[in-house]
């Protein structure tokens, strides 16, 4: 069962500064700590730096390994007219290329091209705001190593993706029974006379200089998979040669390697610059080895970060920033807070141009202690917001006889996120993410190894189980689907009528007793982890407890040795009588095998 403290695990814990006071440093303490805190904070930014490009590493990494196989799926039109399988493959393309954004610029090159309809495209787009979310859910899992910690930290980031979830649930078979988001938007770019314009470059101008000298993709080779390019298939994604400037050439003559790669109509196109510009490896391998790098220089900048933030966030300056962060307005304006947050987190995703930098940067504070989850919930909101008024902006760059299609998609996309923030935000009964993302940190704190379970669960099984039931058909999926969401809302009404109106219930449903203990408990399947992780850590004891052992044993050999050479060396009669009564016993113990 899960376990119940005395205390609120909710309240934000105090931050005690365990230094020495401000009061009682002299002129050189007091210059040395602001030294020390000026230099924290110069740490602090390089790693946030480097969190940050690991991110996008991260995705192109994840575009390499997966890249194609995002390409082949969107390339079947007729799985994708099911909304459901839409929506599963938004989820999926997202899931592998790590990017909401490079999957959403597939879908609009698409629909531009006119290879996939805007209503088509809607549940895809819904899918890509899924699949995001499973970055900062990941990012809470390195914080596991505290209880307390880990309850806040994977509630922080697991209300996003209840939000995206009930979202979903809502608004996609309204979208199929009305077409509103499709109406809406249309009628938007019908009213409106758009020009096209150009999408601004804020934190990627600071990022770009290091994610470039590693790796540097061709995104249009994804989209020319998708679009079914036969030549992009046999293309890799790395990218080779960057176009640098146009002169005009006498001849093919004057293109030397590694200088000039090609020329195409007399325009010079240059060698690209970055690590894996002359690499002879498949993408695939480039993809795994840079994947598993901008993982490990992903956590250790987490882990780096919580500690940094740790040691700085203390005293009277923890004090001040839970403050401005957790605390309303007064009375009457307090509701005002919220959507101010909202604003915030907007505001900063559209400063670093992705949702899931700001939500994973929130996190590890959530865990901390200095965000609450409360006001995480609003930011995460805007966060949504500010990563879909980016794609508009590069919407907007598309041609003019592009423009209309690009544009619409990335209205569905913000109208999409406005539509679940009036849903489940401005009445506060309605906030059921935050609830339900507390009693999910209230279970993982308790059972930690539910947090992979979760994840494994909600963004790779149900997914593939869903896409595997489109593809056997709708009266497959409708057979199989329908008993079990019909199941699923009986359980949960259920649940809800134990806990505050058991009167309403039959004696035998006011609890799951009389199911079997492992079908409304996680003890037993907890028993099992820790069985099974106890006979793997005993394995691992007694293997190093072997070797150890083996190297003892050697060790006192040679030692003895040692003593033996030293012995004959001070003493020559006692060495040769030494060796004399040791041939007498093995003598002696032969004769005793040879009588047995």
């Amino acid at each position: 069962m899960v376990e119940q403290d005395s205390e609120d695990p909710w309240d934000l814990p105090e931050l005690k500064d365990t230094g020495v006071p401000w009061s009682a440093l002299d002129t050189k303490g007091k210059v040395l700590r602001v030294l020390v805190s000026v230099l924290k904070f110069i740490i602090l930014l390089g790693l946030l730096y480097m969190f940050i490009c690991s991110l996008d590493i991260l995705s192109s990494a994840f575009q390499l390994v997966g890249g194609r196989a995002a390409g082949d799926i969107f390339q079947e039109n007729s799985i994708l007219s099911n909304p459901l399988a839409g929506l599963v493959i938004g989820v999926l393309v997202t899931l592998l290329v790590q990017s909401s954004s490079t999957s959403s610029s597939i879908v609009v090159s698409m629909v531009s091209s006119g290879i996939l309809t805007v209503q088509v495209a809607v549940p895809i787009i819904m899918g890509t705001n899924i699949g995001t979310s499973v970055t900062n859910t990941l990012v809470a899992m390195t914080q596991a190593g505290d209880r307390s910690t880990f309850r806040r930290a994977f509630a922080g980031a697991t209300v996003h993706d209840f939000f995206n979830w009930l979202s979903v649930l809502v608004l996609l078979p309204l979208e199929v029974a009305s077409g509103y988001l499709y109406r809406v938007t249309k009628l938007i770019i019908e009213s409106f006379q758009i020009e096209s314009g150009e999408a601004p470059d804020l934190l990627n101008v600071i990022t770009d200089v290091l994610t470039e000298a590693i790796i540097q993709l061709d995104e249009s080779v994804i989209g020319g998979i998708a679009s079914g390019d036969s030549d992009a298939r046999n293309k890799s994604m790395i990218k080779i040669c960057c176009v640098r400037f146009n002169v005009t050439v006498p001849g093919v003559e004057n293109c030397t390697f590694p200088t000039l790669c090609w020329v195409e109509d007399f325009n010079t196109i240059k060698w690209c610059n970055h690590l894996f510009v002359n690499v002879n490896l498949p993408d695939l391998a480039v993809g795994l080895i840079l994947l598993a790098l901008s993982l490990l220089v992903l956590c250790s900048c987490l882990v780096c970060i919580v500690k940094l933030l740790n040691s700085m966030l203390k005293g009277q300056v923890a004090s001040v920033i839970k403050k401005i962060l957790n605390t309303d307005f007064p009375f009457p304006f307090g509701w005002v807070t919220g959507y101010i947050a909202i604003v915030v987190g907007a505001g900063m995703t559209f400063i670093v141009q992705s949702s899931s930098v700001f939500t994973s940067a929130i996190t590890p504070l959530v865990g901390i202690g200095v965000i609450s989850i409360e006001r995480a919930y609003p930011l995460s909101l805007g966060s949504n917001i500010g990563t879909t008024t980016t794609a508009i902006l590069a919407a907007m760059a598309s041609p003019g006889d592009r423009l209309a299609n690009a544009l619409q998609i990335a209205l569905v996309h913000f109208l999409f996120n406005i539509s679940g923030i009036i849903l489940w935000y401005p009445i506060p009964f309605t906030r059921f993410p935050i609830r339900m993302s507390k009693s999910l940190g209230n279970i993982t704190a308790s059972y930690r190894w539910f947090a992979a379970v979760y994840i494994i669960l909600c963004f790779f099984v149900l997914p593939l189980l869903v896409f595997s039931l489109s593809l056997a058909g709708w009266q497959v999926l409708v057979g199989v689907g329908v008993p079990l969401v019909v199941m699923l809302i009986i359980v949960v009404v259920i649940n809800v009528l134990q806990k505050r109106k058991p009167g309403f219930l039959p004696a035998g449903l006011r609890s799951w007793d009389f199911l079997p203990l492992w079908a409304h408990s996680l003890d037993p399947w907890d028993k099992v982890v820790v069985a099974f992780t106890a006979k793997c850590c005993c394995c691992c004891k007694c293997c190093q407890g072997s070797n150890d052992d083996q190297g003892h044993e050697e060790q006192e050999s040679v030692e003895q040795s040692t003593e033996m050479q030293k012995a004959a060396y001070d003493n020559p009669a006692m060495a040769v009588e030494k060796e004399v009564e040791d041939e007498t016993k093995i003598e002696l113990d032969i004769i005793k095998v040879a009588k047995l």
